[in-house]
């Protein structure tokens, strides 16, 4: 019998690309990789169903299981995983010096309310700091290239949240800069800090070490994507779903592995200096494998998300982790 095929959007991940070459190969399914960065992926999977199979923004898809008719299935592989004390930028030499000064502040934020970056920082900023996420307003769009609103979200910031969308001629970057934001929440570093220029810098300068520190007091490693498989290509062959998982499973070990090689050998294979010593701190902080896939290895971080995705008005109901996946 023929392979069912499958065509998988995300961007390129070393923990995926052995599906691609050759490596590792997802029984009974002939997968192709349309590779796109996230941005494009979203909207063309929400809106457009163009893909079989895709990664998905976390809180995009836990916002899709409110639908009357829900448009995806997800298995617990995550493509996706990042602390986001880093994620806060502010200006040099402004008002904001610590987290609790940002209470009754504008805040932008990085393409819209909700963004899985966005949640994180906000719900850390609320438990860990005492600042919830509806103590300032909001300005949404790109940080570095305008952004115009985006109709195919699934939801909606709660009607209390003051925010507005900035418009599509306008930066998060250059309004910081102006002094028109008190801070931006975004993945992504502003075009201005590239440059050099030393008006903005990071609200938590030292975040590895508080990120570090965060992981020491909660065991948590922010997930923030996930794969989802159209409900009727499922529904089809719902076989596919563990051989997805095994085969992401062993793409990710493969991964791992060459990292996990550096205690027997230095990482000439890798561009970056001293990185076995990183490896070294990685492995001592967060164990043999600090990206497990599956459902019981990040019960925590999901619930947690889960909390967080419901205090900030995403999800009508409180969802379990039971919720989310398929029972591969």
């Amino acid at each position: 019998m023929a392979d069912v095929k499958l065509r998988f959007a995300a961007q390129d991940y070393e923990h995926t690309r052995a599906l691609f070459d050759g490596r590792v190969k997802a029984e009974g399914i002939d997968l192709e990789h349309v590779e796109l960065f996230p941005a494009v992926t979203f909207p063309r999977m929400v809106a457009g169903k163009e893909f079989e199979t895709s990664e998905m923004a976390m809180t995009i898809y836990v916002s899709t299981l409110d639908l009357p008719e829900r448009p995806f299935v997800a298995i617990p592989v995550f493509p996706v995983r990042s602390f986001r004390h880093s994620a806060f930028f502010v200006r040099s030499d402004g008002s904001v010096q610590e987290p609790r000064d940002l209470i009754g502040k504008r805040v932008g934020e990085f393409f819209f309310y909700g963004h899985d970056a966005g949640l994180w920082a906000k719900g850390i900023l609320s438990s860990e700091y005492g600042v919830a996420h509806d103590a300032y307003s909001y300005a949404y769009g790109g940080v570095g290239q305008p952004t115009p609103p985006l109709p195919w979200l699934p939801s909606r910031p709660p009607d209390h949240i003051r925010g507005e969308h900035i418009g599509a001629e306008r930066t998060l970057d250059a309004m910081l800069e102006a002094g028109e934001l008190d801070a931006i929440i975004a993945p992504v570093t502003p075009p201005s800090m590239l440059r050099g220029e030393r008006k903005l810098r990071r609200l938590f300068e030292d975040y590895h070490a508080v990120e570090s520190t965060y992981y020491r007091k909660t065991g948590i490693f922010p997930i923030m994507h996930t794969l989802v498989i159209r409900r009727e290509v499922y529904d089809a062959n719902p076989w596919i779903a563990s051989s997805l998982y095994k085969a992401f499973g062993e793409a990710k070990e493969a991964s791992i592995h060459r990292y996990a090689h550096g205690r027997v050998i230095t990482h000439t294979s890798h561009t970056i200096p001293w990185l076995t010593t990183l490896v070294d701190e990685v492995q001592s902080l967060m164990g043999q494998d600090w990206w497990p896939y599956g459902l019981e290895p990040n019960r925590k971080v999901l619930d947690t998300f889960l909390e967080y995705h419901h205090q900030q008005g995403l999800s009508k109901k409180r969802y379990t982790p039971e919720d989310l996946f398929l029972p591969v």
